[in-house]
C-alpha cells in the first residue's frame, strides 16, 4: 500500500465553471444514444469490476487513513458489496432491459402492450463520508446498468477516499460519461443548479430536504438514502447471547458510523442486565480489552463530530465512556437507564454509545417506535411469533429479526428507507430502476380498425357492457 495523500491535504475543489462543462459534456454524450446499447452497458460494469480490484490496496489505505478501518472491514462493509452487486447485474441486465409484454384491454384490442425500459440521462450522486467508498460507487453500478452518465460526489471529510475515487474513475472513465466533482457545501450548491435527471443522496434527513428542495426546482427524481434513530427489540425470549454479540457487532462495526446501526436499546426489563453483560462481553471477545489498540475499531471521522458525541457521554454509563479527543476516538459505550427526554434520544447518534431503556410489555416498545419518526432499520430479538407482531404493528426501511444490519448485504432486497428515513430504493434490480424510466407503450394494429371509440359513439351500449 503505497498511496500517497497526507491525512489533512486539502482537497482541490471542482470550480463552477469546471462544473457547468461537465454538465454540458455530459449532456452531449448521452444525447449520442451510446450508454444505450445493452453491450456497452456491460462493458462498464465489467470494466468498473476490474477498476475496484486493481484499486482495492489504495482504498484500504485510505480507508484507514480516513476512518482508521480495517482492510477486513472494508472488504466485508465496501468491496464486497461492490463486486457483488457487480456480479448480479452483469449477470441479469439483458433480462431486466427486455421489453416486457402485458395484458390488453379488450376495450383497445387489437393492439399489443409493453413497458420499455430507458435510461433517464445524467445522475448525480451525492455521496456520504461513513462508507465512502461503497456509497459513492453503489449507486453508479445502477446508474451505468440503466444506461445513464453521471457525476458523483463524494465526501469531502473523507478527502483519501476521494482522491482515490477520482484517481480510479478519472483512469477507466471518460469524462463526458462519469467524472467526479470534489467540494463541499459550494459545489453541492453548483450541482443543483443544473437540471439533473435524476439527484441521488445518501445522508441525514436535514440534508435530504435541501437536495429534494433542489430536485423539486428542475422536477429531477430523487432518491433519498437517509437515516434516523432505528429501535433494537429485545424481548424476554431472546436468545440473549446470541443478541448481545449481535447488537455488539452492530454497534462497533464503523465505530457505530453506520446509517442502519442499532441508534438504541429497548429491552425487557426481566433480562436487561444479562443481555447488558453479554453485550460488554462481546465488545472485549472481538476488540480485546484494550480497545484502543484494536486494529479492528474505527475512529470517528471529525474532531467536529467527537464533540458532539462527547456531550452524551454524562449520563448513567454502564460500560466504557473512554474518549481521546485528539485520536477521535470513543470506547464502545453503554449508557444505562436513559429516558425519552434525554439528549441522546432527540437525534441519531451515528457513534458507538448505545443508550438503553427499558419495557415491561411488547406493546410499550411498538408504541415507543410508533411515536416517532419511520427509522431506516429495525431489528427484533425474540421469537418469530412476537416477531410477526412486531413487524405487522410498525414501520421502518428495513428490518433483521435476531440480527443487525445484514440485511443490507442482500442484493436481492430492496434497501430505502420510509419517510423521514429516505424515498425510493436500491441494490440488485431496484438500483437498475432507480436510474430508468419505465415506458408504456401500446402498439396498435393498421389492419382492423373497430370503430367503438369513435363519435357519434353507435356502440357505446356495447363499450360500457365491455368495460364493466
Amino acid at each position: 500500500m503505497n498511496l500517497k495523500v497526507e491525512k489533512n491535504r486539502n482537497m482541490e475543489e471542482t470550480s463552477a465553471k469546471d462544473i457547468a462543462k461537465i454538465y454540458k459534456k455530459q449532456r452531449t454524450f448521452f444525447a449520442s444514444q451510446e450508454t444505450k446499447s445493452i453491450d456497452f452497458r456491460l462493458q462498464q460494469l465489467k470494466k468498473l469490476k476490474e477498476a475496484i480490484l486493481q484499486y482495492e490496496d489504495k482504498v484500504n489505505e485510505a480507508l484507514w487513513r480516513d476512518l482508521h478501518k480495517s482492510k477486513e472491514e472494508a472488504f466485508l462493509t465496501e468491496t464486497s458489496l461492490l463486486i457483488e452487486e457487480l456480479n448480479y447485474h452483469i449477470k441479469n441486465l439483458k433480462s431486466w432491459a427486455k421489453p416486457k409484454k402485458v395484458g390488453t384491454p379488450l376495450q383497445i384490442k387489437p393492439s399489443r402492450s409493453k413497458i420499455y425500459f430507458e435510461p433517464l440521462g445524467i445522475g448525480l450522486i451525492i455521496a456520504p463520508w461513513n462508507y465512502p467508498f461503497q456509497l459513492t460507487l453503489n449507486p453508479l453500478i445502477g446508474a451505468i446498468s440503466a444506461g445513464c452518465c453521471a457525476v458523483l460526489k463524494p465526501s469531502p471529510d473523507t478527502p483519501n477516499v476521494a482522491q482515490v475515487i477520482e484517481e480510479m474513475i478519472s483512469e477507466h472513465f471518460p469524462s463526458e460519461y462519469i467524472t467526479v466533482v470534489q467540494g463541499g457545501k459550494e459545489a453541492n450548491q453548483e450541482l443543483f443548479k443544473f437540471p439533473f435527471d435524476v439527484m441521488f443522496f445518501t445522508g441525514s434527513p436535514g440534508v435530504g430536504k435541501i437536495v429534494m428542495k433542489a430536485a423539486a426546482e428542475h422536477l429531477s427524481r430523487v432518491v433519498l438514502e437517509l437515516g434516523g434513530k432505528s429501535p433494537c427489540i429485545v424481548n424476554k425470549d431472546a436468545n440473549l447471547k446470541i443478541a448481545g454479540k449481535r447488537i455488539a457487532w452492530g454497534k462497533i462495526m464503523n465505530a457505530g458510523q453506520t446509517c442502519i446501526a442499532p441508534d438504541y436499546l429497548l429491552v425487557h426489563k426481566e433480562v436487561k442486565k444479562d443481555l447488558l453483560a453479554e453485550i460488554s462481553k462481546a465488545f472485549e471477545e472481538m476488540l480485546g480489552e484494550n480497545i484502543a489498540n484494536s486494529n479492528y475499531y474505527g475512529r470517528i471521522v471529525t474532531p467536529s463530530a467527537m464533540n458532539r458525541l462527547k456531550k452524551y457521554l454524562n449520563g448513567n454509563i454502564y460500560y466504557g465512556g473512554k474518549i481521546d479527543l485528539e485520536e477521535k476516538y470513543i470506547e464502545p459505550t453503554i449508557l444505562n437507564n436513559v429516558t425519552p427526554e434525554d439528549e441522546i434520544m432527540q437525534e441519531e447518534i451515528f457513534g458507538p454509545i448505545l443508550p438503553v431503556m427499558e419495557f415491561g410489555e411488547l406493546t410499550e416498545a411498538i408504541s415507543y417506535v410508533n411515536g416517532n419518526e419511520k427509522p431506516l432499520a429495525l431489528y427484533y430479538f425474540g421469537k418469530d411469533k412476537t416477531a410477526k407482531r412486531v413487524l405487522r404493528e410498525t414501520s421502518s426501511g428495513g428490518a433483521c429479526i435476531n440480527d443487525t444490519l445484514i440485511h443490507v448485504a442482500n442484493h436481492k432486497l430492496p434497501f430505502g428507507g420510509v419517510g423521514n428515513s429516505g424515498m425510493g430504493k436500491y441494490h440488485g434490480k431496484e438500483s437498475y430502476l432507480a436510474f430508468t424510466h419505465e415506458r408504456g407503450v401500446v402498439n396498435s394494429s393498421t389492419k382492423l380498425d373497430i370503430p367503438l371509440k369513435y363519435p357519434p359513439y353507435k356502440f357505446f351500449g356495447l363499450i360500457k357492457k365491455i368495460v364493466g
